[in-house]
């Protein structure tokens, strides 16, 4: 019978299952026993350590084990579904995760894979940009602290994302490779210094043996820095990767590193042979150079969500006792709540979404909309968390808690713009993860070849083929391009949620536009005037707002705002006859303002005839006083100023323009004469506009929808990608693919514009990646390259893609 000691598998301590990258072992009996993590290792060495190594001879069972979340170390087991910083989700739990070390598209497979081995994990999607990790879980079957141990097992450190904690991260980053950048760049030069009269003596005998060992001497000693410092990202990438037995991008280069040094370590000392030297010390400079490179991409795609973040003020200043007293305490922001007063100071950012109480001030709402200019808020309007107060110290009542602010939702859904990737990202992933396995194999080969044909050209040419291939520049190609585009976006006021987005707009067939609050304002809006009896315009608008000053009506507040500047009079005495209009006193004269039955009560029958056919759609408000009739006020829900330019846009590109709307035919034809639609459906229910786009798709179509209001959610789930307006429903943001912060209907163009360059960039991107290693690597093989020339090669192409996406950022 086997006793426990026997045991053929498993943790020989506990008899747990060994992990697939298990280091832990223990010397027992002059042999090396595998243990499962560093508590059994620990415990054994400890048994050993006093004498008592029978124990495991003589015993008949294993000894006591742990479950799988006591084995997460402490600090880890802080993180539990509890914590406030892990949001709900539709099925479950899901959190934004900050990563460490991620190098290139091998990593991203690698932690994505080990993520949904996971019980209880449901998706995980690492961007390799930003260096997010987005992960949903089934919160009965899995806890944070079991994710975050899982992506430690396979050489990562992750954590709750966090912008003061991911920026310092990214900052450490950068400094740590500039230091190993300027190591390997100073070794470089002195190295080429000593290898210069080498090449120029070439094989005339004019350099003395003695002075060229001293110079391969002086060379090894100056290469040491570079190899066993500025090379360590490539060695603990390729020691990750190995454990994980999912060869990465940093297996050939630490392959190549190593080759050929040790060859010219030999030859160094045997005194004979070729040395690399400089080639060694130039690879790992180069490849560095890139590598900074891509940092720094990485820190500008992460800039959008940091500027987020950072927006979030941590602390306001509470106002208790309001009105009678205005005493102010600083408080966390998080501790608002509904009802509280807060003052905002000059230059400080509003904790919460709120409403103000006492002034009117200026707020600088670029961060939220994308529009530059400050814009001014008057008492009782609303104003949204994260706006920064650009003019005079006001007081205003909190309607929302920080958590649930304006700029916490605009960070909830920029975090969730992160979490999908696009199919053509999804491809260049799996192609250079499994790019690594065949150049390894392909150098193999070329080792073989070249070593049965001509030995002396077998170990460079293998060094060459090992560091001339870059599945870098495939795994970067898409990323960066998205990350740079969705920078860009974001500051012009446009939020790309969907990972589709910008790939399927720049294919879709027809563009799809609901009306009211799309193409329209979504409001009235005072068109035009019409004056009686000699009636002066400018007076008859101000007493029209006077009378209005008060109500909150739709039409009430178009009249009230098409007076400009401060009101010369009050209206007083003003009462209203629920849908017929209103009557007040102004300077001292009686007026009524509504419909023309109503205004005749008092200023009598008009003999010029006060009913006023308009457009479809236009409401008439007559004014008129004991002396007659004044004027008559045209209100309609007038056109987006750049609803015309975006739908011409769309045209001219070839696409087909649809308006969908629930409003009449009549007023919908109106609507899409005045913008040169000809499609175009009136008396659309929620139901008739989701068929028609399901019937469109049908056919073929891809189909874009753009849309503001709560009947249009279905429709905008439905679309293959979809736009909803910033001013829209919450519910139609929450179905969309995209959101236009600023309100500007013309951002929907300009995300197509961006589409088009970004799908270009990703196309030239691929291209040149393949397109070099379909050339750099059977060069390499044929000994048409040297081993510098290869790195150089590597470090170029990688080069090249960072540069090509960023430009997205400026264009």
């Amino acid at each position: 019978m086997a006793t426990a000691a026997n045991a053929p598998a498993g943790c020989f301590h506990c008899g747990l299952p060994l992990p697939r990258d298990g280091r832990w072992s223990v010397r027992i009996d002059d042999v090396d026993r595998a243990m499962c993590c560093p508590g059994c290792a620990s415990v054994a060495q400890a048994i050993v350590d006093i004498g008592q190594s029978a124990y495991y001879r003589d015993r008949t069972e294993f000894g006591a084990t742990a479950s799988a979340d006591q084995l997460v170390p402490p600090e880890l087991q802080l993180y539990t579904n509890a914590d406030p910083r892990f949001a709900d989700c539709e099925d479950g739990r899901a959190a934004a995760l900050s990563v460490e070390g991620i190098r290139c598209a091998a990593c991203v497979w690698l932690i994505e894979r080990r993520l949904q081995q996971q019980p209880g994990v449901i998706e995980a999607n690492l961007n390799v940009a930003t260096e997010t990790l987005h992960v949903r879980w089934d919160p009965s079957l899995c806890e944070p602290a079991r994710i975050l141990q899982a992506v430690r097992e396979v050489g990562y450190t992750a954590y709750p994302y966090e912008a003061g904690r991911h920026g310092e991260q990214l900052q450490r980053a950068v400094k740590t490779l500039g230091r190993q950048l300027f190591v390997a760049g100073l070794a470089m030069m002195q190295v080429m210094m000593y290898v210069a009269p080498a090449y120029l003596a070439g094989d005339d005998g004019t350099l003395e043996p003695a002075m060229a060992a001293l110079m391969r001497w002086a060379s090894l000693l100056l290469t040491l820095p570079a190899v066993c410092y500025s090379a360590l990202p490539f060695y603990r990438g390729a020691l990750s990767s190995l454990r994980a037995r999912v060869p990465g991008m940093d297996v050939p280069v630490t392959l190549g590193i190593v080759a050929a040094f040790g060859a010219s370590l030999v030859a160094t000392w045997r005194g004979t042979g070729e040395v690399y030297f400089d080639s060694v010390t130039m690879f790992i400079f180069l490849l560095l150079c890139s590598r900074y490179l891509e940092l720094q991409a990485r820190r500008k795609a992460a800039g959008a969500l940091q500027r987020l973040h950072h927006a979030l003020p941590a602390s306001a200043t509470r106002v208790a006792g309001y009105p009678q007293q205005l005493d102010g305490a600083v408080v966390p922001a998080a501790t608002l709540a509904v009802g509280d007063v807060i003052l905002v100071k000059p230059g400080e950012a509003v904790a919460a979404d709120c409403v103000l109480l006492d002034a009117d001030t200026a707020f600088d709402v670029s961060l939220l909309t994308g529009e530059s200019a400050p814009q001014l808020k008057h008492v009782g309007e609303a104003v949204p968390g994260g706006a920064i107060n650009a003019s005079r110290a006001v007081l205003a009542r909190v309607t929302r808690t920080a958590r649930d602010s304006t700029l916490s939702d605009l960070i909830r859904l920029v975090e969730r713009a992160g979490q999908g990737k696009p199919r053509i990202a999804l491809w260049a992933d799996k192609a250079a993860a499994h790019f690594v396995t065949a150049l390894l194999v392909f150098a193999l080969l070329s080792f073989g070849f070249w070593y049965w044909y001509d030995p002396s050209r077998a170990w460079p040419v293998a060094i060459a083929v090992l560091v001339v291939s870059c599945p870098c520049a495939l795994s970067l190609a898409t990323p960066t391009a998205l990350a740079a585009a969705g920078d860009r976006l974001l500051r012009r006021g446009v939020l790309a949620v969907g990972p589709q987005t910008l790939e399927t707009l720049h294919r879709a067939t027809h563009i799809v536009f609901d009306k009211t609050g799309t193409l329209t304002v979504g409001k009235p809006v005072l068109q035009d005037v019409l004056l009686y009896g000699g009636a002066r315009r400018a007076h008859c608008v101000q007493i029209a707002a006077a009378l209005e000053a008060s109500s909150a009506h739709p039409l009430a507040r178009a009249l009230a705002a098409a007076a400009d500047g401060p009101l010369p009079w009050n209206a007083t005495q003003v009462e209203e006859t629920p849908g017929q209009g209103l009557a007040g006193m102004v300077d001292g004269q009686l007026y009524r303002l509504g419909n023309a039955a109503f205004v005749a009560g008092l200023a009598g029958p008009n003999g010029d005839g006060p009913l006023v056919a308009g457009a479809p759609g236009t409401t008439a408000v007559f004014l008129g006083s004991a002396q007659g009739w004044l004027a008559c006020f045209l209100l309609q829900d007038a056109l987006r100023e750049d609803a015309r330019a975006t739908v011409d846009y769309f045209r001219a590109a070839g696409k087909t323009v649809v308006l969908l709307s629930g409003d009449t035919p009549g007023l919908t034809r109106h609507v899409a004469e005045a913008l040169g639609i000809t499609e175009a459906q009136g008396g659309c229910l929620p139901a008739d506009k989701l068929a028609y786009v399901q019937k469109l798709q049908a056919d073929g179509a891809v189909v874009a929808m753009v849309g503001d209001g709560i009947n249009d959610a279905a429709v905008l789930r439905a679309a293959n990608v979809s736009f909803a307006m910033g001013s829209g429903a919450a519910l139609a943001q929450a179905q969309a693919d995209a959101v236009l912060l600023s309100g500007s209907l013309d951002a929907v163009a300009g995300t197509a514009r961006t589409a088009r360059a970004t799908m270009a960039v990703i196309r030239q991107n691929l291209a040149w990646a393949t397109l070099y290693n379909l050339v750099a690597i059977p060069a390499a093989a044929l000994g048409w390259l040297n081993p510098w020339l290869s790195g150089a090669g590597m470090a170029i192409s990688s080069a090249v893609v960072v540069l090509n996406a960023v430009r997205l950022r400026r264009a």
